[in-house]
């Protein structure tokens, strides 16, 4: 897909912020300072739509990104991250539970996790509470420029055991330096839109 509009038109903590209308939902998931942002920009074709940040835990709201009038992409807050306090991760759990539970224009949950190293326990976490909810995942093992082209195949095969990906899943080798798997990402995602 080419992206020609993209924006930024609502940052929301509450069902009563969310954009009104039909248009079909992707939320990014992610631990802390997986990339998210980055794979943000790369897929938009944008330098810094999403801010990036050094510092993890940037993310406090749901931020909702419409894309060509089209379908809007919803930034989540990262997980995993120690320095916020145990409160406030409850209030995003929370948060976030409500949006993916009760959000019917939510199409699937794009899961960032990263190639180098196998999914972590708070990875894990998620992918099974979209499994027990029936909320369809799109696993992105991004960072794929970060290990050689010979490892790919070794490192996917880790995070699909890792994470216990059914055949029903969706895992997508990306790099937001090279670009290396957007046309893919936008081809499924096109795919679940129409769904």
């Amino acid at each position: 897909m080419k992206v020609n509009q993209a924006e930024i038109v609502i940052s929301a903590v509450k069902p009563n912020q969310y954009p009104e209308g039909n248009l079909p939902e992707f939320a990014l998931a992610g631990r802390s300072n997986v990339g998210k942002s980055s794979f943000i920009n790369r897929m938009l074709g944008r330098k810094a739509l999403a801010r990036i940040s050094s510092k993890p835990g940037k993310t406090q709201t749901l931020n909702f990104y419409l894309i060509n009038e089209i379908l809007h992409f919803v930034d989540v807050p990262g997980y995993g991250y120690a320095k916020v306090s145990k409160k406030e991760r409850e209030a995003w759990g929370k948060m976030l539970e409500t949006y993916f539970t009760s959000r019917e224009q939510l199409k699937a949950v794009v899961l960032i996790t990263d190639l180098r190293h196998p999914p972590t326990a708070d990875d894990i976490l998620m992918y099974d509470f979209l499994k027990h909810y029936g909320i369809p995942c799109v696993v992105i093992a991004t960072k794929a420029d970060k290990i050689s082209k010979s490892q790919w195949q070794k490192h996917l095969k880790v995070t699909k055991e890792t994470l216990g990906l059914s055949a029903d899943d969706y895992l997508i080798l990306f790099s937001s330096e090279t670009g290396e798997g957007k046309d893919k990402v936008w081809s499924l995602l096109e795919h679940l839109a129409n769904k």
